[in-house]
């Protein structure tokens, strides 16, 4: 019943679009001409393009119900076995400002003493959950989000490092993963040098955009100045990776001027560059309320800004890597995504496919052994949880067998951009073109139009098919039997 209520909102097949030389060109600072997409690709994109998940899981976090108790996780905290790897994520929620574009779930506070007290719950859960695993296993990967997570002065950034090195096996190897999320507005070089001190080797900036009129019109002011000098303190430090958040379809953006954004961002040469889209959705996000609709740009705008952003990068020298990760050929995202290793999570795409995944602070969330579950996301309801010695969790979902099957599947196509029917067949112990016969016949339509190309072999992502890779791992969501909620879910360009 869900798949054939599916099938009329995503199988219907959109006329075959003939290819034309007829192109838009945009005259930008430089004096150069850049040819954005074919007007044809431009209205396939639109007409393909509307709500729907971004997939850092299946299901999706929608789908999470309050049916899932503290026990739940506790069994799958249990399960975790002493040969595999650990990925720990930690919630800091402060910032010191507001941005009006942030979804995150955020405290905006100058009072300092508020992040004190989220410290002391945050020892606390640490403590309970490592007492609940049995086994010594090495964590591989760490990653400090928010918020702001450089909110948290020195001193406390080394309790909690402190208390995760009491707690739990924290790797010395080359090859971790120890990141953390920074505003180069919070921090100089001595903090930057502090970081590294602390056994953290990856560092990600939040920049969206260096326009001027685009900064004030989202309220996050920051130089390019005082960018450079953070990634240059980085680099003397001894980080091993930096990566940079920018934004398409922020208010005021344009081509013309993101450009120099981009020119700028390469100047700066980081390691990676994650390529947003804007997901307006002030109905839900009260903060994004402060942004003037009027000021945004159009769909067409968002698609000639994300077409000429790619293109941008790719002529200097990224490769791009999934849904909207860039990379430098060397760096390891890039290789396993070349190896076939590459995973996608809550904090986007990722290596260490191998770790279970266990989120800390109030509405983290953990994935392990095919188990979902997130915490409270309200500081009371998250400090009542542990004052009663109890985990922090509110929701969550245990997968069905037919859950994990179609999350190996998006994982394959938004991951590696092609899926081969013997290899996952035989891999999953299903016959695939039999088990997805439906969804195959749903993809035609994507392969008339040239999103995609079916074969006897498989499912390969086609370039212009890229845009429209949420669109296209919908397909074989049975948890949308229509057309996505507009209150649910982002717009996919």
């Amino acid at each position: 019943m869900i798949r054939a209520a599916r099938a009329q909102y995503y199988g219907n097949p959109l006329y075959p679009l003939q290819p034309t030389d007829k192109t838009i060109e945009v005259l930008v600072h430089s004096g150069r001409k850049v040819s954005l997409l074919p007007e044809t690709i431009t209205d396939l994109v639109q007409r393909y393009a509307g709500s729907g998940p971004r997939y850092t899981s299946y299901p999706t976090a929608n789908n999470f119900s309050g049916a899932y108790k503290p026990g739940h996780q506790v069994d799958a905290l249990a399960s975790i076995t002493p040969q595999q790897d650990l990925s720990l994520y930690l919630h800091l929620p402060f910032c010191n400002t507001i941005c009006y574009y942030c979804a995150c779930n955020k405290i905006v506070t100058a009072n300092k003493k508020k992040a004190e007290t989220y410290l002391t719950y945050l020892q606390k859960e640490i403590a309970l959950v490592s007492n609940l695993i049995d086994g010594n296993q090495p964590v591989e990967q760490l990653h400090f989000g928010g918020g702001t997570p450089t909110y948290m002065s020195d001193r406390q950034l080394e309790t909690i490092m402190q208390s995760l090195t009491d707690h739990f096996n924290l790797s010395t190897s080359p090859e971790r993963d120890f990141s953390i999320e920074i505003d180069p507005r919070t921090v100089d070089p001595a903090r930057i040098a502090h970081l590294a001190s602390l056994g953290l080797n990856r560092l990600s900036l939040g920049i969206q955009d260096f326009d001027p009129q685009v900064q004030l019109a989202i309220n996050r002011l920051q130089s390019t100045g005082e960018t450079t000098d953070i990634v240059n303190a980085a680099r003397s430090s001894g980080f091993e990776s930096i990566s940079v958040d920018l934004m398409y379809g922020l208010p005021l953006q344009s081509v013309r001027h993101f450009e120099k954004t981009l020119e700028v961002v390469c100047q700066i040469d980081p390691d990676r560059i994650s390529l947003f889209n804007y997901a307006h959705m002030p109905h839900l996000f009260k903060t994004q309320r402060q942004i003037v609709d009027a000021q945004l740009p159009s769909p067409s705008e968002k698609l000639n800004l994300l077409s000429f952003s790619i293109r941008y990068l790719l002529d200097a020298g990224y490769s791009y890597v999934g849904l909207d990760h860039f990379a430098k050929p060397d760096d390891k995202l890039f290789a396993a995504q070349q190896s076939g290793t590459m995973h996608r999570n809550f904090q986007g795409y990722t290596t260490h496919r191998q770790c279970e995944l266990i989120g800390l602070g109030v509405s983290a969330i953990s994935d392990i052994n095919g188990s979902y579950s997130q915490n409270e996301k309200t500081l009371d309801a998250y400090y009542t949880a542990l004052d009663h010695s109890n985990l922090p969790v509110a929701k969550g979902l245990v997968c069905s067998p037919d859950d994990s099957l179609t999350r190996n599947v998006l994982t394959s196509l938004m991951c590696n951009l092609k899926l081969n029917y013997t290899e996952f067949s035989e891999s999953n112990d299903i016959n695939f073109t039999e088990h997805y016969e439906e969804e195959l016949t749903q993809l035609k339509a994507f392969a008339e139009n040239g999103l995609l190309k079916l074969s006897d072999e498989g499912i390969s992502i086609t370039e212009t098919g890229r845009l429209l890779l949420r669109n296209i791992a919908a397909v074989f969501d049975v948890y949308l039997p229509g057309k996505p909620a507009k209150s649910q879910f982002s717009q996919t360009i």
